[in-house]
């Protein structure tokens, strides 16, 4: 009996988990995330894919091209949903929001990421000293504490970080920018947390509370000292008593 063969706009269904698509070739490469088959290899790395579009897009890690540019800046990425993520930044839009606190952001994976502050879920887990993370970059980093890598040195004192942004963070005070401004006393910062802590200052907010006491701090920070008049810890000893 002769396999059946299919017409024309007949949907191709897989045989393993019934899933269905308009053409074989589309079921050829949906069969390859149940078999594993990554047929598509960098001749550079020799890391492999199951499509040559994903070879293709990988490719450009190696590279300098930079083929998707923003009409209003000028800037350039490797990547198109990259450069649709940057548009955001000129159109001020946060399609993606927080359903529990109402917070929006540019990025769909920001989003997911944050709703981990809610849930509490921490999925990335230290192999080394089960700290865990929310997020898998800041596992990353958080390896290089163990490691001692920092891959990121500066290149006027070659001071070097752990990341990236700590490194555009450090330049800064070489160059003397500080790009966040207080709207209400035009005091600036080198890193927006500090602009963000110092608002708190203007408004009055004081949003870390002690639990035994009520008393509350501008930081965390001040909190965490606070707390040990309650439990007497003294964790930073003089040596000369």
């Amino acid at each position: 009996m002769n396999e059946h063969q299919p017409l024309r706009g007949e949907r191709q269904t897989c045989s393993m988990c019934n899933k269905s698509f308009p053409w074989p070739s589309s079921l050829k490469i949906h069969q390859r995330t149940h078999s594993g088959e990554r047929p598509f290899t960098c001749d550079l790395c020799n890391k492999s894919f199951a499509t040559r579009g994903n070879l293709k897009v990988h490719q450009r890690t190696h590279s300098v091209e930079r083929p998707f540019s923003c009409s209003m800046c000028n800037k350039s990425y490797k990547y198109q949903c990259i450069l649709k993520q940057h548009q955001h930044t000129h159109s001020g839009e946060h399609p993606f929001c927080c359903h529990i606190c109402n917070k929006s952001f540019t990025v769909k994976k920001v989003l997911v990421v944050h709703l981990r502050t809610h849930s509490g879920e921490r999925p990335f887990c230290c192999h080394i000293c089960n700290k865990s993370f929310t997020a898998k970059k800041v596992l990353v980093v958080h390896l290089r504490t163990h490691s001692g890598e920092r891959p990121f040195c500066c290149h006027i004192c070659n001071k070097s970080f752990t990341a990236k942004n700590v490194l555009v963070e450090h330049l800064r005070t070489h160059s003397g920018e500080r790009p966040f401004s207080c709207a209400m006393c035009n005091k600036s910062f080198i890193q927006k947390t500090n602009l963000r802590v110092h608002l708190r200052t203007h408004s009055g907010e004081r949003p870390f509370s002690c639990s035994m006491c009520n008393k509350s701090f501008v930081q965390k920070i001040h909190l965490r000292a606070h707390q040990r008049t309650h439990s007497g810890e003294h964790p930073l000893n003089c040596s000369l008593i």
